[in-house]
């Protein structure tokens, strides 16, 4: 499996140049969302009301941290990163010697990425991304796609939909062309992520909005 995970990992990623690994970079990032946050928050509004829209917020806010605190678990960070002591994180693209087929430590390997003083690496990983330690599983796969289920099955339009959908796999993206993230981590974050976010749907028409 990792051998698999490796491949497709190095042939995802790739230097794009100064200009895509900005908007990557700006991609992966929060304030470029925020228009379409406060678009998802309007048609909740239009469709249901201020009420149910109070009741969409506080389920939006439970799946996606939920998602981020679970995601963190394996990674051993966050509000629960010492539930699972036993278990082995697996360390980000960016910081395994082997893609590199070096025989130096991951911390080694850091101060080789941070100072641009890798010629010709196999991995590409902008400076500016070059943070964290684990990347299993993605924290980012896991909110992203409980924001895009939850918001989808609530507002249930196909144009909302297919623009949740893509920005969902433009972010997802945006983690592996940046090394955060082999496929594998993004898979097991997008399967928590859909998981909790139809949690939220079945919540909120099952016992808060039995009729619009």
């Amino acid at each position: 499996m990792y051998t698999f995970d490796h491949d497709l990992f190095l042939a995802l990623n790739f230097d794009g140049g100064d200009l895509l690994d900005k908007a990557m970079l700006t991609i992966s990032g929060t304030p470029m969302w925020i228009p379409l946050y406060l678009l998802i928050l309007w048609l909740v509004l239009r469709s249901y009301g201020w009420m149910r829209l109070g009741i969409f917020i506080l389920l939006l806010i439970a799946a996606m941290g939920l998602a981020d605190i679970v995601a963190g678990i394996f990674k051993h960070s966050g509000l629960l990163g010492d539930l699972l002591p036993q278990f082995e994180p697996r360390l980000r693209p960016m910081f395994e010697p082997m893609l590199e087929e070096l025989t130096i430590s991951p911390d080694s390997l850091r101060v080789l990425r941070k100072g641009a003083l890798l010629a010709d690496p196999s991995v590409h990983a902008p400076i500016e991304a070059v943070s964290g330690r684990y990347g299993t599983v993605s924290a980012h796969a896991s909110t992203v796609w409980a924001l895009c289920i939850l918001s989808s099955t609530v507002i249930h339009r196909r144009w909302f939909t297919i623009l949740m959908v893509a920005c969902t796999l433009l972010i997802c993206y945006s983690r592996i062309y940046l090394a955060k993230h082999y496929p594998m981590d993004i898979f097991w974050g997008s399967l928590l992520g859909i998981g909790l976010g139809l949690i939220g749907f079945v919540l909120f028409f099952r016992y808060f909005c039995r009729t619009k």
